[in-house]
């Protein structure tokens, strides 16, 4: 990936600013049915307990294998999906569990761009009406017309205006995905949930996505959650990075400080797989297999999660959940055995090296 461009990662914001989204004991369980009666057998725990915050004009990055619950996350955050437990405020508004009446409101304060741009948009719209579409549905008036403000936004997002009446088969990949960028942004939203919005572009284009995204951060103020599973996407638009698994949250901190000296075993071994662009570069011989594979959401291990697959893995970690502790200034990790953490952090006990 070449181009990207990001600033350096600003100052926590301050303990007086209000986040602008709050997410607190967040679950979402599937229920599995079984039999004529249709009875609940289990339940697939897709999120299980997440805490997070987003202060205005911040860049939240969400990262994890998949099946980990990042993009039910995102459909939670957006009232895609009716959360089992847990509560999401918006701007100070409880909007848990509104009714679909009720949020509509809600949608010109926070929109969505979707990670396939070939299947998010109706091929039998024009440019025009997909983008134009938010401003029918919501009823807002524009000054200059429709017309003109879908083309506004077009231009805004590196889009010829002259394209208004050409369909979404007309257009690349990239350029589909601008068109859900400008959709997106037709109410002046404050926050944009963006479910992995390059991972299905060729990686030629990514970097020009990913810049589109910082330029319009910078020029309208937005606030962004971004899902992905490419580690050097998410540390170049990212001021704040989760790591989830399992439906849980293990870590969270500042990009430099995450990206630099990660803690949670499970973070260290994601950072590990990242390639390294110098021939014979940094830990090449370091990098770190987990064994066995991911468990089932259906039934996770207790207590830890990760323990089943961690190097460092001791009784207590078999027996006790660890809470989610800030061990750094802003930066938080659920580990009784935390790497690169202050000593009176640790556990009594003995943690081993990571495997060569």
């Amino acid at each position: 990936m070449k181009s990207l461009r990001k600033s350096p990662e600003p100052a926590p914001a301050a303990d007086g600013d209000a986040p602008l989204l709050r997410v607190s004991s967040l679950v979402k369980h599937f229920p599995i049915r079984h039999g004529v009666l249709q009875r609940q057998i289990a339940a697939v725990r897709a999120v299980d307990g997440i805490d997070f915050e987003v202060a205005p004009g911040q860049t939240l990055g969400i990262v994890g294998e998949s099946g980990c619950g990042k993009s039910t996350t995102a459909r939670l955050i957006m009232r895609l999906d009716e959360p089992t437990a847990g509560r999401i405020e918006f701007d100070g508004h409880d909007i848990t569990h509104l009714s679909r009446g009720a949020i509509r409101p809600l949608r010109r304060e926070l929109q969505m761009v979707f990670q396939d741009p070939y299947s998010s948009l109706n091929p039998r719209h024009t440019v025009g009406a997909i983008v134009g579409a938010p401003f029918r549905l919501q009823k807002v008036k524009t000054e200059n017309g429709v017309k003109r403000a879908v083309q506004d936004l077009l231009e805004l997002c590196g889009l010829n205006p002259e394209h208004y009446n050409r369909y979404p088969h007309e257009f690349s990949g990239g350029q589909r995905q601008r068109i859900g960028v400008a959709r997106a942004l037709a109410l002046r939203p404050k926050m944009i949930v963006a479910d992995e919005p390059v991972s299905a572009l060729d990686v030629s284009i990514q970097a020009q996505i990913v810049n589109l995204l910082d330029d319009l951060q910078e020029e309208l103020g937005l606030t962004y959650v971004i899902i992905a599973h490419d580690l050097a996407v998410v540390r170049h638009v990212s001021d704040r990075v989760a790591v989830m698994y399992l439906g849980k949250i293990v870590e969270v901190g500042g990009r430099d400080s995450l990206y630099g000296s990660p803690m949670h075993p499970y973070t260290v071994a994601l950072m590990s797989a990242v390639p390294v662009p110098e021939p014979g570069g940094r830990d090449r011989a370091k990098r770190i297999l987990l064994s066995g594979d991911v468990p089932s959401p259906v039934n996770p291990p207790p207590a830890c999660r990760f323990h089943t697959r961690c190097w460092k893995a001791q009784e207590i970690c078999r027996r006790e959940e660890p809470p989610l502790r800030e061990l750094r200034p802003g930066h938080m990790v659920a580990c009784h055995f935390p790497e690169h953490a202050p000593d009176e952090a640790q556990v009594p006990g003995t943690a081993a090296a990571p495997p060569g």
